[in-house]
């Protein structure tokens, strides 16, 4: 009896050892909470992560799709508390291996902890405080020789003249990130093109006519192809034209939120031009709390 009593001490002694040492070593989580404004819905191939900067290393705390806020996610208590800064990116969808382990260029918003919040912003993508430019109805894509009469068919950014110059003041995008410009239909924005700088023409052309090619700067011409919903010839005249700023690679045919330049295009054509307001209103923000 007393050699049973004693085993059953010894093993109640380290049970009571081992449990208390696996206590130890569980790792204790504490809560991130992301309170963020102006993030739209991504294409299905694509979501958003959050990481944490740990000693110069990006931690990940983990991905989301619904842009219903606040959200809130464990993380590692020791390294959420070591965190000097947050930041927030797009990645594809069930992303593994290397790549799985940093954010990808298309980082959305950052910002540096105080305390115990970090105000993010949209200033690791760009600089938009002095965002301006203009753009001109014209439509040099189906002309041989004289003006056809129809430049209110077509919409341009920069400045006219022989041949057409730019006139943005928008920043360099950091990587990941191109412009696009939108013409907003009967049915919806409709796209003129991406593009990364200002003195060449964007990566599309699939409403122009073919007589002629377009200037030396962004924009688009629309009389062929019209999407379902649209009539072509469009008139631009009275219709809002946007400026975003789109994650690359993209699988959303609609604007990203962040919509820096917005304006309205007058009835005068080319040579007359007509503003863009600037529209920082747009740009995602929001606090990060742990």
């Amino acid at each position: 009896m007393i050699k049973k009593m004693i085993l059953v001490a010894l093993t109640l002694s380290f049970c009571a050892t081992s449990c208390s040492s696996d206590d130890d070593n569980t790792p204790s989580t504490a809560t991130l909470s992301l309170n963020l404004e102006g993030l739209e819905a991504l294409g299905s191939n694509y979501v958003y992560e959050g990481w944490i900067i740990v000693d110069g290393a990006p931690v990940s705390t983990g991905t989301f799709s619904s842009i219903d806020f606040p959200q809130s996610f464990n993380v590692d208590a020791a390294q959420l508390e070591a965190a000097t800064t947050f930041v927030l990116s797009i990645e594809p969808a069930g992303e593994t291996g290397a790549e799985a382990l940093a954010p990808a260029d298309t980082k959305v918003l950052s910002g540096d902890f105080s305390g115990g919040t970090a105000n993010v912003s949209t200033g690791i993508v760009g600089d938009f405080s002095m965002a301006a430019g203009a753009f001109f109805l014209r439509t040099p894509t189906d002309e041989t020789g004289m003006n056809n009469g129809n430049d209110h068919n077509g919409v341009w950014f920069g400045t006219p003249g022989a041949p057409p110059t730019p006139n943005f003041d928008l920043p360099t995008l950091s990587p990941g990130w191109a412009y696009e410009g939108w013409v907003v239909g009967e049915n919806g924005p409709i796209t003129t093109g991406t593009f990364q700088v200002f003195n060449t023409a964007d990566n599309f052309d699939g409403f122009s006519e073919t007589l002629q090619p377009g200037p030396p700067v962004p924009g688009e011409d629309f009389f062929i192809n019209a999407p379902s919903g649209e009539v072509f010839p469009l008139d631009i005249r009275g219709r809002t034209v946007v400026i975003s700023v789109e994650p690359v690679p993209d699988d959303s045919p609609l604007p990203f939120a962040m919509k820096p330049l917005v304006g309205t295009a007058g009835q005068e054509t080319a040579p007359a031009t007509h503003d863009f307001g600037k529209n920082l209103a747009s740009l995602p923000t929001g606090i990060v709390s742990r």
